[in-house]
C-alpha cells in the first residue's frame, strides 16, 4: 500500500504520474509534486509505513529521476539500486521496493499525459491567414516582429529582407504595410501559438529542406535597432572631430577597429548591461548574444576588436561576457538553493570540511557537466545541450549555472560527509525554511523532511526530529 508525502488535497489536474501496483487489492500512488517521497508497506505482512523511493520529475514530462530512500538495496527493471543511489526511471518501468521479488510489492510507473490531465487552458481561435507571412505567404516559423508597425514575419524571410533593403535604400521599410522599420525582435508568444497551430494541423509544416534554408538566413537573434541610412549634412570636420560625434552610434562607426569599419547599412544591437551599441555581425567567432538568456551583451566583442574605452560610447569590460572556463567564483550565489541561507549555509561548511574551496568544487563539476555525467534537463538555461565549459555566457546565468551544480554536487554527497549541526542552529533552519506561518511546537522522536526548490529543482533532506503544526 503506497503513500506519497505530498497528500495535501490537490485536483486530477495536478497528478502528473502514477505507481500502480501489480496487485488491485492495493491502491494507485498518486504523484503531484514536482518531487515526491513515497512511502509504503515494504512487504505484503508488515503493518509499518517505510520511505522507500523519492522521485523527481523530468522537464520531458515522459521521465523521471528515482532516488532509493529505503536502507536495502530495490529493484528497477531488474537491476538493482543500492540504497540513496539515483536511477533514471520511463513510463512503463518496473518498481519492486526490495531486493527480490518474493514477499515484495511491484510497482509499475506511469506517466499521465498532458492531454489526458484536466489542465485549464486558455483556448484562442485564429484565422490561418493570420498567422502567415507577408513574405513567403507560408505560416511563420521562427516569427519576429517589427516596430513601430508590428507586423510578423519569418526571421529567414525579413532577414532577408533587410540585407536587401539595406543595399537599395536609406531606409527599410515593412513589406507589408511600407512603414520605415526602426526595430524588429523575436515574438516567443506567437512562437508558441505557431506550434499549437502546427500540433492540429501537421499539413500546414514547412518541409526540411525549407526550413533549413530559412534558418541559414535568419539573423535576428535579440531585439535590433535599425538605424537610417540619412546622414545630417555638417560642415567638415577634422578627423578627431568626426569620430567623437554624437551622431555615430558605436566606436566603430567613426574609426576602423580590428579591420572593421560600420557603413550606412550596418545594423547595431544594444548591450543589455551598458545600453550601448555594437554592429550586429554574423562573420566572426566571438559570440554577441548570451546562449543561456539569448541577450546581448558588448563585453566579448569589445574585447576581441580591441577596444578598451572610448569617451562618448558606453562599452563593458570584458568581465561581463566571458567563457565559462575562464571565470572564478569566491563566494555561494545569493540564489543558489532557492536564495535558502541555511541550506547555503550546509553547502558551504560541506565544501570547507572537504578541505576545498567553492572554485575548486565548480571546477570539479564544470568538468563533469561538460563529459555530460549531469543530467542537464532542468538546468535553467536556453540551449542546456549545446552549452560547454567554452561557451561565452553572461553574469546572471554563470550563477544560474553554479547555483545549478551545488544542487548536484549537494544532491550527490553522502549523509555521513555533511557537517553536523548544533540543535539550536538546526531549529533556526527548519524556522526560516517553513516559513512564518509555521511554529515548531513539541520535540519528538519524529522525522520530518523539508523541501528546498534551487532553480526550479526540488531537494529534500531529513534536517531534524520534530512535530510541527500551522499557526
Amino acid at each position: 500500500m503506497g503513500e506519497s508525502s505530498a497528500s495535501k488535497p490537490c485536483l486530477e489536474a495536478d497528478i502528473w504520474a502514477k505507481l500502480v501496483p501489480a496487485h488491485s487489492m492495493y491502491s494507485v500512488v498518486d504523484i503531484r509534486s514536482n518531487e515526491t517521497v513515497v512511502y509504503s508497506e515494504i512487504s505484503c505482512s508488515s503493518e509499518n509505513k517505510h520511505e522507500w523511493c523519492k522521485i523527481t520529475r523530468s522537464l520531458n514530462q515522459s521521465s523521471a529521476m528515482i532516488q532509493n530512500k529505503s536502507s536495502s538495496t530495490i529493484l528497477i527493471d531488474g537491476a538493482t539500486v543500492q540504497s540513496e543511489d539515483i536511477m533514471l526511471i520511463q513510463s512503463g518501468s518496473e518498481i519492486i521496493p526490495g531486493p527480490d521479488r518474493e514477499g515484495h510489492l511491484s510497482y509499475r510507473f506511469e506517466t499521465i499525459p498532458t492531454a489526458e490531465r484536466c489542465e485549464k487552458r486558455l483556448k484562442i481561435s485564429i484565422d490561418i491567414e493570420n498567422a502567415k507571412c507577408g513574405i513567403c505567404l507560408n505560416i511563420w516559423h521562427d516569427v519576429i516582429s517589427v516596430a513601430p508597425c508590428l507586423h510578423n514575419f519569418c526571421n529567414g524571410c525579413f532577414s532577408e529582407w533587410l540585407r536587401r533593403s539595406q543595399e537599395r535604400r536609406a531606409t527599410v521599410l515593412c513589406p507589408q504595410c511600407r512603414a520605415v522599420v526602426q526595430f524588429a525582435g523575436k515574438n516567443h508568444f506567437l512562437r508558441e501559438v505557431v506550434e499549437d497551430i502546427l500540433q492540429a494541423d501537421t499539413s500546414l509544416g514547412r518541409s526540411k529542406e525549407d526550413v533549413a534554408i530559412l534558418d541559414s538566413h535568419a539573423l535576428i537573434q535579440s531585439n535590433l535597432v535599425i538605424s537610417s541610412g540619412r546622414k545630417r549634412k555638417r560642415p567638415h570636420l577634422a578627423v578627431d572631430e568626426q569620430t567623437s560625434g554624437p551622431d555615430l552610434s558605436c566606436p566603430q562607426c567613426g574609426t576602423e577597429y580590428g579591420g572593421f569599419r560600420c557603413n550606412q547599412d550596418t545594423v547595431h544591437i544594444p548591450c543589455q548591461v551598458c545600453g550601448g551599441m555594437m554592429p550586429s555581425r554574423s562573420n566572426i567567432s566571438v559570440p554577441q548574444h548570451c546562449l543561456g538568456c539569448n541577450r546581448a551583451f558588448c563585453g566579448a566583442y569589445w574585447h576581441s576588436q580591441g577596444v578598451a574605452r572610448i569617451d562618448g560610447h558606453p562599452l563593458c569590460t570584458y568581465d561581463s561576457f566571458r567563457p565559462i572556463m575562464e571565470r572564478s567564483i569566491s563566494s555561494i550565489p545569493f540564489t543558489a538553493h532557492e536564495t535558502n541561507r541555511y541550506e547555503q549555509d550546509i553547502t558551504e561548511r560541506s565544501i570547507r570540511q572537504l578541505g576545498r574551496t567553492l572554485q575548486d568544487v565548480i571546477s570539479e563539476w564544470i568538468g563533469k557537466f561538460d563529459n555530460r555525467e549531469i543530467d542537464r534537463s532542468r538546468m535553467p538555461l536556453n540551449h542546456a545541450d549545446v552549452i560547454t565549459a567554452a561557451t561565452h555566457i553572461c553574469n546572471d546565468c554563470y550563477n544560474k549555472l553554479v547555483s545549478f551544480l551545488l544542487y548536484w554536487f549537494r544532491f550527490s554527497m553522502p549523509k555521513y560527509l555533511l557537517p553536523r549541526m548544533h540543535p539550536r542552529e538546526k531549529i533556526v533552519g527548519m524556522d526560516m525554511h517553513v516559513g512564518r506561518s509555521t511554529t515548531v511546537r513539541n520535540m519528538l522522536g519524529k522525522e520530518i523532511t523539508f523541501a528546498v526548490q534551487p532553480e526550479g529543482l526540488i531537494h529534500r533532506r531529513r534536517v531534524v526530529s520534530a512535530s510541527y503544526q500551522s499557526g
